[in-house]
């Protein structure tokens, strides 16, 4: 398989592309990102790393964090996080409060942001909300190897300034008390852990973890065996929120996606897989990113659902 042409045409097929979805306006900092960027980059089980189009330029991973947020949560708490937030598709919109009212104030999965602010107050942990940052953007850098990995300060403040809707469900879940902490600092911590920035590149070396059954390429474990599959699985039945059915029938491998326009893909065994297009589907997925990921799964035959080629 001629990886690098094939991810090469499907940059210039998205390029000439002349719908590309709507950026992310009602974050004022991610409304000011240029639509016409689009980025991808695979990096293999051996090592292999192809990319092309703008896959070195940083964007807002977003909500492509609560992968991350999620794999520490589980190390500090493990099973007993499945107490607070549940692990079944949504149907809903990923900021939607009104699955709360009707399943007392816990989320249905941790990839909505109803679920993220919970996995977000067990990070927190009693701590202060630099420290709780300052544990992720170490854990970020160290899966990618890529001490340069930061936090877009303005991001975080533009999302702080309007996220009225998530202190909502903060709010309402704390009344029911499945949020621990004072709000301000579990939003605090939260706002930031999505406003961390990653080009496709160092995106797709944080996602090798995944790849590789919770092995670190460098030698170690991230996480079990066991609790990389069950990541995975979330990843392909909750990663893109209401959209998640579609993106499973037509790409068929794990992804989570961000409103920054970005989706970490994972084909177990064979490859990791970032992209970024900042314009977006009606469901707050990317939209040239979605097609992208459908293109590639289609020429590889990357999937989950059959075997990889031999």
């Amino acid at each position: 398989m001629d990886l690098v042409t094939i991810i090469a045409e499907i940059a210039a097929h998205m390029g000439t592309r002349d719908h590309r979805g709507r950026v992310a306006n009602y974050i004022p900092e991610l409304a000011k990102v240029d639509p016409a960027r689009f980025g991808i980059a695979v990096v293999t089980v051996d090592g292999r790393m192809i990319t092309a189009g703008d896959a070195d330029e940083p964007f807002s991973i977003q909500s492509i964090s609560k992968v991350f947020a999620l794999t520490l949560a589980l190390g500090k708490v493990g099973d007993q996080l499945w107490d607070r937030v549940g692990r079944e598709p949504s149907g809903n919109a990923f900021n939607s409060i009104t699955q709360l009212e009707h399943e007392q104030g816990i989320p249905r999965n941790p990839f909505i942001n109803a679920g993220a602010i919970v996995v977000a107050d067990v990070n927190l942990g009693g701590h202060q909300p630099r420290v709780a940052i300052g544990e992720m953007l170490r854990f970020v850098r160290y899966l990618a190897g890529d001490d340069a990995i930061a936090i877009n300060e303005a991001v975080a403040a533009s999302e702080t300034a309007t996220g009225h809707r998530n202190m909502a469900l903060a709010h309402y879940m704390r009344a029911f008390g499945n949020v621990r902490h004072p709000v301000d600092l579990v939003l605090g911590s939260y706002f930031h852990q999505c406003a961390i920035e990653m080009s496709c590149r160092q995106l797709a070396l944080a996602g090798r973890y995944l790849m590789l059954d919770g092995r670190h390429p460098d030698g170690g474990r991230v996480v079990s065996p066991r609790r990389a599959r069950r990541i995975n699985a979330l990843m392909l039945t909750c990663g893109h929120y209401d959209a998640s059915g579609d993106f499973a029938f037509r790409v068929g491998i794990p992804g989570k996606s961000g409103v920054g326009g970005g989706i970490l893909a994972i084909v177990p065994g064979v490859a990791a897989v970032a992209v970024w297009s900042p314009g977006l589907n009606d469901n707050g997925n990317s939209y040239l990113g979605t097609l992208a990921l459908e293109e590639l799964a289609r020429r590889t035959g990357w999937s989950v659902f059959s075997p990889p080629d031999p």
